[in-house]
């Protein structure tokens, strides 16, 4: 049902800040709202499209009402924000890796400069945790790190989004995969990669609305598959519609309706591993909206 079927003339709009990245995962898991399919009242959503590190940032000075953020992030966000239990984003056995224009042993990467897409990410805490510490880096717009390698301007790159598909097309190489390698590292658990935060000041029953009306957007996706994945490819940056279907699959499933207890206990190893190791200052006990 549209939502404007059931706005009675009278109604004041109320129209909230939506933070995503433009790519088709998020595209496809916000498309219910972008296009009027689903029922959401009186209230609006301005959709915000803007990189992952960049949205962070925004997080931290708390100027979006609901933003996909890095599990990183959220451990710097703790006071501001709630994680809604949808819209998350897990690597199950594959995510982020690092590639190179020539293959080489994983153990030289500590000799190598890596171009990364910024600190904040979930994939540049993972490979700090992989190197076991801090290592030689340049922050790249995401979308500018198979470029970077190539050029020459760094020794690998940290990719996120869907160059985790394209880049044998671009003649580059894997070294590792995180997602691969953290699934073996922690016998099985996936991993946390990118969540949904909400402002906790917008109160418990608007909190409590939103997260059905996210999770009921999230849903209708995976129940109109194609017209979803259509829509998504707005922002594939030239990937064919079966690429962006495969992407979508690997990103929005099951995990992404609800974190459930794998999804959990992932989230909760990353940033406890990374807190043991000095990563982030402080433990962080999960809060997530009802």
């Amino acid at each position: 049902m549209r939502k404007d079927a059931v706005m009675s003339p009278e109604t004041p709009v109320r129209t909230l800040t939506l933070g995503h990245s433009p790519d088709p995962d998020d595209a496809f898991m916000f498309y219910a709202l972008a296009a009027d399919r689903i029922e959401t009242g009186e209230l609006r959503f301005e959709h915000i499209l803007q990189d992952i590190q960049t949205l962070n940032e925004r997080a931290l000075r708390e100027e979006l009402d609901i933003s996909a953020i890095s599990v990183h992030a959220y451990a710097s966000v703790l006071d501001k924000y709630a994680l809604l239990p949808c819209g998350a984003s897990m690597g199950d056995n594959y995510g982020p890796m690092i590639v190179a224009r020539e293959p080489f042993a994983p153990e030289a990467l500590k000799s190598k400069r890596i171009a990364v897409p910024g600190r904040l990410t979930s994939a540049f805490l993972a490979l700090k945790l992989y190197m076991r510490g801090d290592f030689d880096h340049i922050v790249v717009p995401f979308d500018e790190i198979m470029d970077a390698v190539k050029a020459g301007r760094a020794d690998a790159g940290l990719l996120i989004h869907e160059g985790q598909l394209t880049y044998e097309a671009e003649g580059l190489a894997c070294i590792v995969n995180l997602g691969e390698w953290w699934f073996e590292h922690t016998n099985g658990l996936p991993l946390p990669l990118g969540a949904n935060v909400i402002r906790k000041a917008l109160g418990k029953p608007m909190i409590s609305r939103l997260n059905r009306i996210l999770a009921e957007s999230i849903r209708y996706g995976l129940e109109h598959r194609q017209e979803a994945v259509r829509h998504s490819l707005q922002w594939g940056r030239g990937m064919s519609h079966e690429m962006a279907d495969t992407f979508v699959g690997m990103y929005v499933n099951e995990l992404t309706l609800d974190f459930g207890e794998r999804g959990r206990a992932g989230v909760e190893r990353f940033l406890h591993e990374a807190h043991a190791m000095g990563f982030i200052p402080a433990p962080v006990a999960l809060e997530f909206a009802e």
